[in-house]
């Protein structure tokens, strides 16, 4: 019988990943102390490794910022538009508005 995959929070994982990082117990025994093989603590520990710099890269987390609220404004539009668009069918279509 396969196991059920077990999600597990961002908290959890940087745990486990700091934990390896500091290497004050081998892999054998984060995987024995948290109920984890020890490729997923290796593949958690690389991955901080490999994306701790964006956590200090200010300009990176702006730009982010900058285009999440594009897009959202962008969106709010279209739904504006779509809500129109469906009044102005109601309206040729003799139907009751909604609310």
């Amino acid at each position: 019988m396969a196991k059920k995959r077990i999600p597990h929070s961002a908290e959890f994982k940087a745990k486990v990943a700091l934990d390896a990082l500091r290497e004050q117990k081998t892999l054998a025994e984060l995987s024995q102390d948290y109920k984890l093989q020890s490729t997923q603590i290796s593949a958690w520990k690389s991955a901080l490794r490999d994306g701790a710099a964006l956590v200090f890269d200010k300009h990176r987390s702006l730009k982010q910022r900058e285009e999440y609220e594009a897009r959202e404004q962008e969106l709010y539009a279209r739904i504006g538009q779509l809500q129109m668009e469906l009044e102005w069918v109601k309206k040729k279509l003799d139907l009751p508005p909604s609310r």
